[in-house]
């Protein structure tokens, strides 16, 4: 145990007596993920097709439409047996009350046409509000890509993101976003990265050894993780960084000991990390190129896996066993006002991830009794919810950008694979499904 927290940042304790409250029972966090509110309904015909090159570009376009609106968290999609029989391709041709009626019921209906020009295949997108009385176009956009399936998966992409941002009042969609993860797919354990929805999957790093614990840089720019290097000639664990923008790795500096699970600071210029270097396992902060490292914590034991408060970028949480089992601590990111935070019970914690409004925590938590559970905590009143249930083993929860999404990493199918679901528990999704999978960490929007 003690070589995993080390490791791997792992393990602070925790447990609740009795049974957890499902999260959809609670007004607190509802109101923190902008779950469990009335639902606009939102009807999508196929997107008419304006000229013969695009139209085998319909079908996929459609269904990555459908898909990434279907799990947006915050639509209720009308079923396509209640729509008219004419499906508008302009806002001149659309019925307003065919839609808003009965049986369809629609409150919005986002619509268009695809063509290609020349080596452009372009979207006309549309997205109307068929409840006023006008039917107000609330987007008119066009939009460009590749002629290809990718072209397409794009547009809808882009067009699904700009329909979340409107009806969510600026909160932008997570269509666009990325995933890395680490998977030893090819053999070594390597960083891959991922489409949201769990397409695209390429390897990143090519360093033949292992990678653990990816990191987004909040401008998406670099990711640093975990990896096993030659320090003064023998393997040693040290933090690394990895360049989206140049795709190579980027300097930093390498340390005597153990050095592992960083975490960027809200802005981008700083980064938390484990180091063993002075012989405890302690907790220090350094600028984003390893200079000015100063050390946070001073406590005997395994201090690991601090977190960033990414609204204020004052507060981090960590783990440290440092009065005996591992338990939560909160402290400023200078490692002054240290508080404990206290929990019901005993059991063993992997990797809090704070949400990005700030007023969340998740974490795995395997409680004396059964596996390793996603649950979310509310910050300022410790109340817990449970978001996954003894199905396999749930560990390394990453927030997505919305609020509304959790990746995860769970053996629930026989093997660890990349998951995601709505921040509430439902409508779970197996992303990868090949070889030993896990570590997931959520892009930035661009």
């Amino acid at each position: 145990m003690r070589r995993r927290l080390a490791v791997l940042a792992v393990a602070f304790a925790a447990a609740l007596l009795g049974s957890v409250p499902r999260a959809s029972a609670q007004d607190w966090f509802t109101t923190g993920t902008g779950l469990g509110v009335t639902k606009v309904r939102l009807a999508v015909p196929e997107t008419a097709v304006r000229s013969a090159p695009a139209q085998p570009f319909q079908k996929t376009f459609h269904d990555v439409l459908w898909s990434d609106l279907e799990y947006s968290g915050i639509l209720d999609m009308v079923s396509e047996s209640f729509y008219p029989l004419s499906a508008p391709s302009q806002p001149s041709e659309l019925n307003a009350q065919q839609w808003s009626a009965q049986p369809c019921n629609a409150y919005m209906v986002a619509y268009g046409n695809l063509s290609v020009n020349g080596t452009s295949l372009s979207l006309a997108g549309y997205l109307s509000d068929v409840h006023s009385q006008t039917a107000s176009t609330a987007l008119q956009k066009i939009y460009n890509d590749a002629v290809s399936d990718e072209g397409a998966r794009t547009l809808a992409h882009e067009f699904a993101d700009d329909i979340i941002s409107t009806i969510s009042g600026g909160q932008r969609g997570i269509a666009q976003t990325k995933l890395v993860y680490v998977s030893a797919h090819n053999g070594d354990k390597e960083i891959w990265e991922m489409d949201y929805d769990g397409a695209n999957q390429h390897q990143l790093t090519h360093l033949r050894t292992i990678s653990l614990t990816p990191r987004w840089s909040p401008d998406g720019s670099r990711i640093a993780f975990t990896c096993y290097v030659p320090y003064r000639g023998a393997p040693s664990a040290q933090i690394c960084i990895y360049s989206t923008v140049s795709n190579r790795m980027i300097a930093f500096p390498h340390f005597p000991g153990t050095n592992a699970t960083p975490a960027w600071s809200p802005n981008g210029t700083q980064i938390a990390f484990m180091s063993s270097r002075s012989g405890g396992t302690e907790l220090y902060l350094a600028n984003a190129d390893g200079t000015h490292m100063q050390q946070i914590t001073y406590a005997a034991g395994v201090n690991t896996s601090p977190v960033f408060n990414p609204k204020t970028g004052q507060q981090i949480v960590f783990v440290s066993d440092r009065v005996g089992d591992p338990i939560l601590y909160m402290s400023n990111a200078d490692g002054s006002n240290l508080q404990k935070i206290d929990l019901p019970d005993m059991g063993y914690v992997v990797d809090p991830a704070w949400s990005p409004n700030g007023q969340l925590l998740a974490f795995s938590w395997r409680r004396p009794t059964g596996n390793y559970d996603i649950y979310v905590m509310d910050i300022a009143s410790h109340q817990l919810v449970e978001l996954t249930k003894d199905e396999g083993r749930n560990e390394r929860p990453s927030w997505a950008p919305d609020g509304r999404h959790l990746a995860f990493e769970s053996t629930r199918t026989g093997t660890n694979e990349i998951w995601s679901m709505l921040a509430d528990g439902s409508q779970p999704r197996e992303l990868t499904f090949h070889g030993e999978n896990e570590s997931p960490n959520w892009s930035p929007t661009d």
